[in-house]
């Protein structure tokens, strides 16, 4: 496989679109972080005022996110539905950028649709298990499919490794169904009234959906291609 003229394209391909899509991100937040947002407030502030005044459905702001915390690393920022936590990078939570307004609403926007239960959240929460370690799965049963010619267990990876890619394609709306909310939130709440913080804010979160468009391409066509091995055996 690694010899495989195809899957040396298949790498070049993915590494083109995951790291066009890296670098773009990384861009834009390193513009928008220069540039200081209206309401001077940092993310952190940014995400409490939210929970304070935007709506969450029935649920209260103080029960949809429990906690707002600093997590280590670059852009690492999350919402956890386990404990409706929220963490935000060093950058995010501590600087009054456009950028940091942008993500730290992000990230709102998930705990939104969490307290609401939309459908896409739900999906993708039931296949966080499988998706974790369908790959290890996918690779080792497909390794051993080749290695002894096994067409059953290359047919065996490919299915745990379609979970992932489900996973992955089931992520685009949730994300940019969070970015949608998140300008939708910082609106209704008077946070993004000037020009300059909503065309940044837009740049940023369609940066941010780029990150996952091209995760979900890279796992479609590396599914394609563990296809066409199995048609080989």
């Amino acid at each position: 496989m690694f010899f495989d003229p195809l899957y040396l394209a298949l790498i070049v391909v993915t590494l083109v679109i995951s790291g066009g899509a890296q670098l773009y991100i990384r861009a834009t937040y390193a513009k928008w972080g220069q540039v200081a947002n209206s309401s001077r407030l940092t993310g952190g502030q940014a995400a409490e005022y939210l929970r304070t005044h935007a709506r969450f459905g029935d649920v209260a702001g103080s029960q949809a996110i429990s906690a707002i915390t600093i997590v280590p690393g670059d852009l690492s920022d999350r919402f956890d539905p386990r404990d409706r936590s929220l963490g935000l990078s060093q950058g995010v939570a501590t600087q009054a950028s456009v950028a940091a307004l942008a993500v730290a609403a992000h990230e709102v926007g998930h705990a939104q649709q969490h307290a609401e239960g939309t459908v896409a959240m739900r999906l993708r929460g039931i296949l966080v298990p499988a998706a974790s370690v369908g790959p290890t799965f996918a690779y080792g049963l497909i390794f051993l499919g080749i290695i002894f010619q096994a067409t059953g267990l290359v047919t065996l990876g490919i299915l745990f490794f379609g979970v992932a890619v489900l996973f992955s394609i089931l992520t685009l709306p949730v994300e940019i169904g969070a970015s949608r909310r998140a300008l939708a939130m910082l609106g209704s709440t008077g946070l993004l009234d000037a020009e300059q913080d909503r065309r940044g804010a837009r740049s940023m979160l369609t940066a941010a959906a780029l990150t996952y468009v091209a995760a979900a391409v890279t796992a479609v066509l590396t599914l394609l291609y563990y296809v066409t091995i199995a048609r080989r055996n």
